[in-house]
């Protein structure tokens, strides 16, 4: 059974194994609780048969006017099953009071994020790759 909170109650570095597939420099489990708990609002996918999270979507804001999406992350098993496209609506939910919701995505995956009313913008980002793991 999926489970999907925005709470981080009984919830440990134990259950996050797995993701960031890909990442030169990935987070480590303790560094991945401490993005958790740090963001404005995060929601979880909990498979509570493993007892293990398999997705998380977190959320930077000010509160008031603005929020940043910066993590979608499934484990690769999750992947296409629908967990991804609850988190997000979960998400956007929660963050419907403010102005402006923004993330940055590749171009592959703007039409996804499209399914949910967002629309194609242009930005710029700075990547700092040796900062990637959060030591």
């Amino acid at each position: 059974m999926i489970e999907y909170t925005n709470s981080l109650e009984h919830i440990d570095e134990d259950m996050l194994s797995g993701f960031f597939v890909g990442w030169h420099n990935p987070p480590s489990p303790s560094a991945h609780m401490r993005i958790l708990k740090g963001s404005y609002c995060a929601w979880l996918a909990i498979d509570r048969n493993k007892n293990q999270v398999i997705g998380f979507i977190t959320a930077i804001s000010d509160g008031l006017l603005s929020a940043y999406i910066p993590l979608l992350e499934i484990l690769p098993e999750h992947q296409n099953t629908g967990v991804g496209k609850s988190l997000v609506a979960n998400m956007l939910e929660s963050l419907k009071n403010l102005y402006m919701v923004d993330l940055l995505c590749d171009k592959d995956l703007q039409d996804y994020y499209a399914n949910f009313g967002m629309k194609e913008a242009t930005g710029s980002c700075l990547r700092n790759y040796h900062r990637q793991s959060c030591k």
